[in-house]
C-alpha cells in the first residue's frame, strides 16, 4: 500500500539530508568549521541556511517515516496472512548488510546500519497499544533532556576543532590510494559511532520511529485542521530553537538544543506541511513522491556518485569545492534524480535497490516492470 503523502515527505527528506551530506562529501566538515575555511559571505550564508533549515531536521523525518512505514508493512502482512516478524527480521538483516557495504566501501556517513538496529527494536512493541508507542517515544528522548540540562549548567564551550584529523582526511580522500580511503572511511565511521554514541543514535531514531508508528496507527482520526495546527505550532517552536545559536552565541548547549529540539520540531513542520501540499495535484509534488518511492536507490546513488566526484579514485575534487558550489551541485543532482525517478517509474513499478530488498524480504522475485 502506497500513500502519496508519505512518498512526498520521504522525497523532501531525501533532499534535505543530501544538502547536509554534501558538505561532508566534499570537505572534512565533521572535523572543522567550513566557515573558518571559506571566507566568502555567500558561503557563510549557505552554511547558516543549511544549519537552520536542514541540519538535524531531516534525519528525524526519515526515522519518523521508518516507523510509519513499519506499521503499514505490518498491516499489509497481516491482511495477506504472512508471518510479519519473520519478514521484518529478513528485511532488517538485508538492510544491515547493505549498510555495512555502504559504510565501509562507499561512504562513512551511512545511516542504514543504525536504521537496521532501530528496526529490530520495533519488534519489542509489536503487540503494544498506540499509547504505549507514544509513551515509549517520549521516554526514549528523556536522555536528551538530561544532557541539555547538564550542558546548560556546566558552562561548556565549543570543543576545539580537530585540525590534524581534518588534514589527514583531506590528504587521504583527495590524493590517497583505495586502501588509504578505506582506512580513512573506517576511521571516520568509528569517530562518530563509538559504543555510547551508537546507542544514543539508535535510541534517538527509535524515539522518532515510535512516534511515526503511533501517528500511523491513529492516522484515520487526523483531520486537515489538526495537521494545520501541528504545522503552525511546530514551526513557531522549531524556528526560534534553530536560530538559538545565532541569537545568544554558539556553544555546546545552544547547538545541542538547536539540533536535538529545534531540529525535530522543524521536522514535524515539514511533515505536516508536505502532507497538506500533497493533496494538491502539483507536478513538483509528484516529482518528490517519485523520488521518495525510490529513496533507497536515490540515497545510495548520491553516495556512489559524490564519492566518485570528490575522492581520488574519481575526479579528486575533495577539499576544493566551496559550500555554495557544492550546494548548487546538490540541487542539480537531486533535480536530475527527480526527473530520472519519474521516468523510471513510467516503465517499472519499483526502484532497482528496492526490488532487491523486497526480493530478499519475501524470498521470491517480485515483478519489476509495470503492468499495461
Amino acid at each position: 500500500m502506497r500513500l502519496k503523502e508519505i512518498d512526498s515527505i520521504r522525497g523532501i527528506a531525501l533532499f534535505g539530508i543530501f544538502l547536509v551530506n554534501m558538505l561532508d562529501f566534499h570537505s572534512p566538515a565533521m572535523y572543522m568549521s567550513l566557515g573558518d575555511w571559506w571566507k566568502d559571505p555567500l558561503d557563510h550564508f549557505v552554511l547558516a541556511f543549511i544549519d537552520v533549515v536542514a541540519q538535524a531536521s531531516f534525519y528525524p523525518l526519515f526515522a519518523f517515516l521508518f516507523g510509519f512505514s513499519m506499521v503499514l508493512f505490518r498491516e499489509q502482512a497481516m491482511k495477506k496472512r504472512l508471518p510479519f516478524p519473520r519478514l521484518w527480521i529478513r528485511r532488517m538483516m538485508a538492510l544491515l548488510v547493505l549498510g555495512f557495504f555502504h559504510a565501509f566501501f562507499v561512504w562513512h556517513g551511512d545511516i542504514l546500519i543504525t536504521y537496521a538496529a532501530t528496526g529490530a527494536l520495533f519488534l519489542l512493541f509489536l503487540n503494544a497499544s498506540s499509547r504505549t508507542w507514544l509513551f515509549s517515544a517520549i521516554s526514549c528522548y528523556v536522555p536528551h533532556v538530561i544532557i541539555a540540562i547538564f550542558l546548560s549548567m556546566s558552562g561548556h564551550t565549543q570543543q576545539q576543532e580537530a585540525e590534524t584529523m581534518a588534514q589527514e582526511a583531506l590528504k587521504n580522500y583527495q590524493q590517497g590510494t583505495v586502501s588509504d580511503i578505506f582506512w580513512q572511511r573506517l576511521h571516520d565511521w568509528m569517530y562518530v559511532h563509538n559504543a555510547a554514541e551508537f546507542l544514543l543514535i539508535v535510541l534517538t531514531l527509535l524515539s522518532f520511529g515510535l512516534f511515526g508508528g503511533y501517528v500511523a496507527q491513529i492516522r484515520a482520526a487526523l483531520s486537515a485542521r489538526t495537521i494545520k495546527q501541528v504545522a503552525l505550532v511546530s514551526f513557531v517552536i522549531g524556528l526560534p530553537l534553530k536560530l538559538l545559536p545565532y541569537w545568544i552565541g554558539k556553544n555546546e548547549w545552544t547547538e545541542y538544543v538547536q539540533d536535538m529540539f529545534g531540529g525535530p520540531a522543524l521536522a514535524l513542520f515539514y511533515a505536516a506541511g508536505v502532507w497538506l501540499v500533497s493533496q494538491k495535484n502539483w507536478r513538483v509534488v509528484d516529482g518528490m513522491a517519485a523520488c521518495g518511492r525510490m529513496s533507497l536507490t536515490n540515497y545510495l546513488f548520491q553516495s556512489v556518485f559524490c564519492t566518485f566526484l570528490f575522492y581520488s579514485y574519481g575526479l579528486g575534487l575533495y577539499g576544493t569545492v566551496r559550500p555554495f558550489v557544492g550546494t548548487v551541485w546538490a540541487v542539480v543532482i537531486y533535480y536530475l534524480q527527480v526527473v530520472g525517478s519519474r521516468k523510471w517509474l513510467q516503465h517499472f513499478s519499483i526502484g532497482p535497490v528496492e526490488w532487491g530488498w523486497r526480493a530478499v524480504t519475501y524470498g521470491n522475485r517480485p515483478p519489476l516492470h509495470r503492468r499495461p
